[in-house]
């Protein structure tokens, strides 16, 4: 069990439901697309806990829930003990500085017109107690030295700099408040297998240099195996197994875990005639109409009528040593590249 100080981020029953209107003028809600549906999760310092799951699974959402960028239905944030769901005004904006984000696209989400010098001093702007204004060149230069690039180069623009060394910019412009937790929301996806290396390399050198927490977002198994102390698992809105990486990828407990690492592709040809490929039969439900009880019981091999009238909790069970959402829940060997 955990020191409750060394927890710097949690969330309860943390939920974001989208409302589905119909009419022009006079609208009128007729349901709610379910992103995020009651997600608890613990981050510890100095730690990365990997968040995984299809496309659709609410894992963006999750992230920009987290830095503020969307306003949760119901639930809680808790950054060192503070519910940033509850705090307004000046004490939310000095909350915020401890926790920041790296988004997925380096090409898109630096201001093509803003100088490299004024994308990551931007936060001073808004922060001015962080850093002096007169020692704010200063700070910018550290920064971009910080993460491997030339300092001489504050004046450019994006547009000079290549798709790795703009993911470089847009994590020194989270370095820049000197934040406890950086969300990574696909951080590598975008960018070249040799580059993506590169730039993970760097996220755990920033993180033993200064003590960071990651939560690192990312549909690349390998990747989150290879940056990740604990990956949680995401289906329709919810965690639907959490655990050590070694636990998650070693004895996935929950059948919807063992598909996705069932689908990893096996370069080794001598392990290709043993893998236990899973082939899961139907599509993934609405998030706006979601099965009951179980989520994954329309295309789970193990279901049964419990599983549709009552929903699972997240919790550990007789045979899986950690928590899983499921009724059946038990280790199963596949053979994968991760």
């Amino acid at each position: 069990m955990s020191d409750r100080n060394d927890v710097v981020l949690e969330t309860r029953g943390l939920k974001k439901h989208f409302p589905i209107t119909q009419g022009i003028v006079f609208q009128s809600k007729v349901g709610a697309v379910r992103a995020v549906d009651g997600v608890d999760l613990q981050l510890r310092r100095g730690e990365t806990l990997g968040v995984v799951g299809e496309s659709g699974c609410g894992k963006s959402t999750l992230a920009k829930l987290l830095v503020g960028l969307e306003k949760p239905t119901a639930g809680s944030i808790n950054v060192r003990g503070q519910d940033m769901v509850k705090l307004k005004g000046g004490m939310l904006r000095r909350a915020r500085r401890n926790i920041q984000m790296v988004l997925q696209d380096p090409y898109t989400s630096l201001n093509p017109r803003m100088t490299v010098g004024d994308i990551i001093g931007e936060p001073f702007e808004i922060h001015p107690e962080v850093t002096p204004r007169k020692g704010r060149e200063k700070a910018v230069q550290d920064l971009l030295d910080t993460v491997g690039l030339n300092p001489d180069h504050v004046n450019r623009y994006p547009h000079q700099f290549s798709g790795g060394q703009r993911q470089r910019i847009g994590i020194a412009r989270a370095l820049a408040l000197k934040p406890e937790i950086i969300v990574c929301d696909e951080p590598v996806s975008a960018l070249d297998v040799s580059i993506q290396a590169q730039v993970i390399n760097l996220l755990e050198g920033l993180q033993r240099d200064f003590g960071l927490s990651y939560i690192f977002i990312a549909h690349d198994l390998s990747v989150v195996r290879h940056i990740s102390d604990r990956v949680a698992v995401m289906y329709l809105g919810k965690v639907v197994e959490i655990g050590g990486d070694e636990q998650i990828y070693e004895n996935p407990t929950h059948p919807y875990t063992q598909a996705l690492l069932s689908a990893v592709p096996v370069p080794d040809p001598r392990l290709r005639g043993h893998r236990d490929q899973i082939v899961l039969e139907g599509d993934v439900p609405s998030p706006a109409n979601p099965p009951s009880g179980c989520r994954f019981r329309t295309r789970c091999w193990k279901a049964q009528p419990v599983c549709a009238e009552q929903e699972p909790l997240l919790q550990i069970r007789e045979r899986s040593p950690h928590p899983s959402a499921c009724h059946f829940a038990e280790p199963r060997d596949v053979v994968h590249a991760v």
